[in-house]
C-alpha cells in the first residue's frame, strides 16, 4: 500500500512543468554516458592519462550506474521519488563540478564513479515520478513520447555537446556544464513535482542489494573488459561467469526475501517481460550503431569532432519528432506491439542498409536516409515499450520497475559496445592480415596502400558489426511481436480513468 501527497489543484496543473524538469534531468544522465567520448583525448593529455587507465573515464560511470539501479529504484519506493530525485540532482551536480576540477586522473575517476552513483537515484525516480503522475492515456502517451524521445536521442545529443564544448570551450565544461541544468531540475522539481510517501516502511532486502549490486557491476565490468582484452579472455570468462551466477542467486533469494528489492510480480508479467527483453536488444544495437558511426565519421571521413556530432543531429532529430508527434498519438489507438515491432523492423532495416557504406561517402546519399529511418524505427519504439513496461505496476512498485527499465538499458548498452566492438575489431585484423599477406606476395607493400588496406579493412568491420547490430534489431522485433500481447486501450478505459480523476478531485474542492 502507498499514498499519494494530495496535490492542490494548482499544484496539479503543474505536471506538465513537472515533465519539463523530469526530461531535464534524464537528458543530463544519458548524455552524460557519452558526452566524455569525444573529450576524452583532452582530458588525457591533460591528465597525463595512461592508455590503460583512460578507460575508466567511461566505466566508472557505467559501473556505478548499473550496478546500482535497482537499489536506487526501491530506494525511491521506499523515501519517496520526489525525494529521490532532488537528492540525486544536488549529488550529480556535486559530482560534476568535482569533475570538472579534477587535477588528477584518480579524481577524475572518483567524479565520475559518483556520478553513476546519483545517476542510479536520478533516473529510475524520474521515470516513476513520470509514471505516477501521468495516468490518463492520452496524457501518459504525449508524457512518454517527451521521455522516450529525450532517452532514445539522448546519448547522440551527448557526443554533440561532447564535441562543441571541447572543440570550443575545455573538455571540463564537459562536466561543469551538468551543474547548472541539474540545479536548474531542481529549483523546477521543487516548485512543480509531488511527493509519493509511502504508507509503510518496508525493509530494504539488504542480502538482495548486496547480489545484485555485485552481479550487475561484474556483468557490466566484465563488457567493458571485453573490449581491450576479447570475450575469450580469463578475467572477462570470469567477471561474466561470476556475474551471472550472481544475478541467478539474487533471482532465487528474491522469492523468498520477506521484502524482495525486486519482486518476482513486476518480472512474471509476460508483456512487461517482454519489453524488458526487447529494450535491452535494441539497445544493444543501438550501442553499437553509434560507436561504429562515430569512428566512421572521425577515422573514415576524417569528420572533426563538432562535424561528427552534427551528422548525428538527423536521427536525433527524428526520434524526438517520432516520440513526440507520431507514436504519442498511436499509442492509446493501437496495441504496443504494433508500435514496437514495426519499429525495430524499420531500425534493423536502416542498420542493415549501412552495411553498404563506402569507404568514400557522401552524406547526404550514403548516411542521411538510413539514420532518418533508424530514428523512425526507434521514436516508435522507445514511447511504447517504455509505456508497457511500466503500466499497471503498484505505485510502491514503481520505482524499482522504473529502475529495472534503465538496467536494461544500461546493461545493453555495456554489452552492445563491447560485443560489437570486439565483432568489428577482430574482421578488420583478419581482413588486413590477408590482405596484407596477399599485396605482399606480388612485391614491397608502400606505405600508401598499407594506408588503404587498413582503412578498407576497418569499414569491412564496420560492415559485419552492423549486419549483426541488424540481426540483433531484428530479433527484438521478432520478441515483441511474440511475446507482448496487450491490446490496445479500451475508450471505456479512458472514460473510466477520466471519470475516476474527476471523482478524486470532488474531495479536494469540498475541503477548500
Amino acid at each position: 500500500m502507498s499514498r499519494t501527497s494530495e496535490p492542490t489543484a494548482a499544484a496539479d496543473s503543474r505536471r506538465w512543468w513537472g515533465l519539463v524538469f523530469i526530461g531535464l534531468a534524464q537528458l543530463m544522465v544519458v548524455l552524460d554516458a557519452t558526452i566524455v567520448n569525444i573529450a576524452l583525448p583532452s582530458a588525457q593529455r591533460e591528465l597525463s592519462m595512461s592508455d590503460t587507465n583512460r578507460q575508466w573515464v567511461i566505466t566508472a560511470y557505467t559501473l556505478a550506474f548499473g550496478g546500482l539501479l535497482l537499489l536506487g529504484g526501491r530506494i525511491a519506493d521506499l523515501v519517496g521519488r520526489k525525494r529521490t530525485f532532488l537528492a540525486g540532482l544536488v549529488g550529480f551536480a556535486i559530482a560534476s563540478a568535482l569533475g570538472g576540477a579534477a587535477q588528477t586522473d584518480w579524481q577524475l575517476f572518483g567524479s565520475r564513479a559518483l556520478q553513476g552513483v546519483f545517476a542510479a537515484l536520478l533516473a529510475p525516480s524520474a521515470l516513476s515520478l513520470l509514471t505516477t503522475t501521468f495516468t490518463d492515456p492520452r496524457e501518459r502517451g504525449k508524457a512518454f513520447g517527451v521521455y522516450s524521445g529525450i532517452a532514445g536521442a539522448g546519448s547522440a545529443v551527448g557526443l554533440l555537446a561532447g564535441g562543441l564544448l571541447t572543440e570550443y570551450l575545455d573538455w571540463r565544461w564537459c562536466m561543469y556544464v551538468n551543474a547548472p541544468i541539474a540545479l536548474i531540475a531542481f529549483a523546477g522539481g521543487l516548485w512543480a513535482l509531488h511527493d509519493h510517501r509511502p504508507e509503510r516502511r518496508t525493509r530494504l532486502d539488504p542480502r538482495g542489494a548486496l547480489l545484485a549490486c555485485t552481479g550487475l557491476v561484474a556483468v557490466v565490468y566484465g563488457c567493458s573488459e571485453a573490449e581491450p582484452h576479447g570475450w575469450d579472455s580469463p578475467r572477462v570468462l570470469a567477471l561474466l561467469t561470476g556475474g551471472v551466477a550472481l544475478l541467478a542467486l539474487f533471482g532465487w533469494w528474491q522469492t523468498r526475501a520477506g521484502s524482495p528489492l525486486l519482486p518476482p510480480r513486476i518480472v512474471r508479467d509476460r508483456n512487461r517481460a517482454g519489453a524488458f527483453l526487447t529494450l535491452g536488444l535494441a539497445v544493444i544495437a543501438m550501442f553499437g550503431m553509434f560507436l561504429y558511426m562515430t569512428y566512421y565519421f572521425q577515422g573514415v571521413l576524417g569528420y572533426r569532432p563538432v562535424q561528427a556530432g552534427l551528422a548525428f543531429l538527423p536521427m536525433s532529430a527524428t526520434i524526438i519528432v517520432t516520440s513526440t508527434q507520431i507514436a504519442s498519438r498511436l499509442l492509446h489507438r493501437l496495441p504496443p506491439r504494433l508500435l514496437i515491432a514495426p519499429g525495430t523492423l524499420l531500425a534493423a532495416v536502416a542498420l542493415f542498409l549501412l552495411t553498404f557504406l563506402p569507404v568514400r561517402a557522401d552524406y547526404a546519399v550514403h548516411v542521411l536516409p538510413s539514420t532518418i529511418l533508424f530514428g523512425l524505427g526507434l521514436g516508435l519504439v522507445f514511447v511504447a515499450v517504455m509505456d508497457t513496461a511500466t503500466k499497471g505496476v503498484a505505485p510502491e512498485d514503481s520505482g524499482v520497475t522504473s529502475a529495472t527499465v534503465n538496467t536494461c538499458q544500461q546493461v545493453g548498452g555495456s554489452i552492445g559496445t563491447a560485443l560489437l566492438n570486439t565483432i568489428a575489431t577482430s574482421t578488420t585484423g583478419a581482413y588486413v592480415a590477408a590482405h596484407l599477406k596477399s599485396a605482399a606476395a606480388t612485391g614491397p607493400v608502400t606505405p600508401a596502400a598499407r594506408a588503404a588496406i587498413m582503412k578498407n579493412g576497418v569499414v569491412h568491420g564496420f560492415h559485419v558489426g552492423l549486419a549483426w547490430a541488424s540481426v540483433i534489431m531484428l530479433a527484438a522485433s521478432v520478441v515483441a511481436w511474440v511475446v507482448i500481447t496487450a491490446p490496445a486501450p479500451h475508450h471505456g478505459d479512458r472514460a473510466a480513468g477520466t471519470e475516476g480523476a474527476r471523482k478524486a478531485q470532488e474531495p479536494r474542492r469540498a475541503r477548500r
